[in-house]
């Protein structure tokens, strides 16, 4: 099993930490793990993308050129990455934002209202969980248990409060695909 994935947006949307959730759970399942992020100088507002391959045999490179999943965020993201999925993969995107929607014919595509669901849960910080739990239930390459126990150790310990609502995000976006 290897999957290539590669997640993209804009900085401030959690793209990043998603991606680092991800590596850690494949981590925590017992997978080889490449993450590797791409974004400008810009902290917020900017572009950004991270790649993910997650493996069970060892990893080459983690510069790829096509991916088997992509989880897009905006329309400069789609308009990048749209032709790079692998014919047969997967494209999950969050229609908020996005003008010119997919159109491709020879892959899976999943609009996920991310964004609706985030104002319905009247929790900002949960978006990127959201978009992962669709991941998650169309690609099921990690254990949400190693989900959580990566985003336990991502995140500072005065908010492991937040660690239930995370699950509540994962879960609600694997009711949205």
């Amino acid at each position: 099993m290897k999957k290539e994935i590669i997640i993209a947006g804009f900085g401030g949307q959690g793209v990043l930490s998603m991606g680092k959730i991800l590596a850690s759970a494949g981590l925590y399942d017992g997978l080889e793990v490449t993450w590797m992020p791409s974004y400008g100088p810009e902290q917020r507002g900017g572009t950004a993308n991270v790649t993910v391959v997650l493996s069970d045999t060892p990893i080459s490179s983690p510069v790829l050129d096509s991916y088997d999943t992509a989880v897009i965020l905006n329309q400069q993201s789609l308009d990048k990455f749209e032709q790079k999925v692998k014919p047969g993969g997967v494209l999950i995107y969050d229609p908020y934002g996005i003008h010119h929607a997919p159109t491709r014919t020879d892959i899976s595509i999943y609009p996920v209202e991310a964004m609706e669901a985030t104002i319905a849960l009247k929790n900002a910080k949960i978006y990127n969980m959201i978009l992962l739990g669709a991941l998650l239930k169309l690609n099921p390459v990690v254990d949400i248990d190693a989900v959580m126990t990566g985003l336990k150790k991502a995140l500072p310990e005065r908010h492991h409060h937040l660690l239930p609502a995370n699950r509540e995000a994962i879960m609600r976006g694997m009711e949205l695909v």
